[in-house]
């Protein structure tokens, strides 16, 4: 017989994968071009050409046991060496490689960072909104996933409602900032509070709570907007981070736990996690993206592209009279929806081919979320469709 608890998954597959393969059949009808489709958080800018020079070189000049065996089960040393090097100049910390596991993208790193710190039904809090699949990813670990309610006035921490969950069970909190799918990033007064908090119930309740910090948008930041780093404020934090962005190499898989050096038991996390990979069938990310993603450490796409989509959203978005929280990075926007049912606003929208994200499994009914990695001659044409769907319904 086969697993019931994966069997009964099926019935409830991602809402936005089921657009994005809504919006892939009705682009084979009527032209993909015309299909204004918000769905996807896939990057859509190219890859550096240094990272491209660099996988020709190392193809050229590296033997096919140096790219292509297994790397060591904790990452390999040079480039671990080489990540803990870039962190410590960007934000002054003090890692070393033995802080650093490689892993396949920010999900393996949340992965391997839950089962770190939490067993069997502890619990994890995250703040609502938030990505859907940490459901999966925490509570398919043994932990249980109990979501914050938001704070939909800028969203930032809901503190009230955070010391009202946090107690005796609770090992770790799951944050994003950058966050999908509102864009908000957390401020350092937000962050210094959280960690004053959590420092004070460490104490009360006798035990570690650390923070796993999902990362993977850490470099898309609009202008006059400081994204701080999560570990500066609070010692037991686990950076869970992901090429997928700022190379747009979501394909290759590639990311890290950075180990605070700060945290509990520094000096072992990165070999637990070698035994977790063990457990899991997560052994050795790829050697030659290793090798490759350690020569551009420094280099980002060129993300400006985002930024301009996400303005003209805003603008457009607010003249309509949506509410909506100007987002502070990432490639995401998440509006108020113009009637209560945000699935029921989604389904109107897909008779303007505009592909929108209903808000409820990020957990905060009523909104909808649209990515807006696509190129800028496609958003712009979509604000007639729109304007379209607005005037003509609401």
């Amino acid at each position: 017989m086969i697993n019931e608890q994966y069997k009964q998954m099926l019935q409830g597959k991602s809402v936005i994968r089921q657009l994005s393969e809504f919006a892939t059949a009705r682009g084979k009808e009527i032209g993909y071009e015309n299909v204004f489709d918000y769905s996807l958080g896939n990057p859509s800018v190219p890859v550096p050409e240094k990272f491209t020079q660099v996988m020709i070189d190392l193809l050229q000049n590296k033997t096919s046991m140096e790219l292509h065996g297994y790397s060591p089960s904790v990452g390999i040393p040079s480039v671990k060496e080489k990540i803990a090097a870039s962190l410590n100049k960007r934000f002054d910390m003090n890692y070393t490689g033995n802080h650093i596991f490689p892993t396949t993208g920010a999900a393996g790193a949340v992965a391997h960072a839950v089962r770190c710190v939490t067993k069997p039904g502890d619990e994890v809090l995250t703040f609502a909104p938030y990505f859907p699949e940490y459901n999966p990813y925490i509570n398919m670990s043994g932990a249980q996933l109990k979501v914050v309610p938001a704070n939909t006035e800028n969203f930032q921490i809901n503190f009230e409602k955070l010391e009202e969950m946090l107690n005796e069970k609770t090992m770790a909190l799951l944050i994003n900032t950058p966050n999908n799918p509102s864009g908000a990033v957390y401020s350092a007064e937000t962050l210094t509070a959280l960690a004053e908090l959590l420092y004070k119930k460490q104490e009360e309740y006798g035990h570690d709570i650390f923070i796993i910090s999902d990362e993977p948008y850490r470099e898309i930041v609009f202008a006059g907007v400081d994204a701080p780093y999560v570990s500066k404020f609070y010692d037991n934090t686990l950076s869970c981070y992901s090429y997928s962005k700022s190379l747009s190499l979501p394909g290759e898989r590639i990311g890290y736990v950075a180990v605070n050096p700060k945290c509990t038991d520094a000096e072992l996390i990165v070999t637990i996690c070698s035994q977790i990979s063990r457990g899991i069938g997560h052994n050795c990310p790829p050697s030659i993206i290793q090798l490759a993603v350690a020569e551009v450490l420094d280099v980002t796409s060129d993300m400006s592209v985002y930024e301009t989509n996400m303005n003209l959203l805003y603008n457009e978005l607010t003249d309509l009279g949506f509410s909506c929280v100007k987002p502070g990075g990432t490639f995401y926007i998440f509006p108020k929806a113009l009637e209560e049912d945000a699935v029921a606003f989604c389904q109107k929208a897909l008779k303007y081919d505009l592909v929108l994200v209903p808000s409820d499994s990020f957990g905060v009914p009523g909104y909808f979320r649209m990515a807006y990695c696509i190129d800028t001659e496609k958003v712009e044409r979509s604000l007639t469709a729109l304007r379209k769907f607005v005037k003509e319904n609401y």
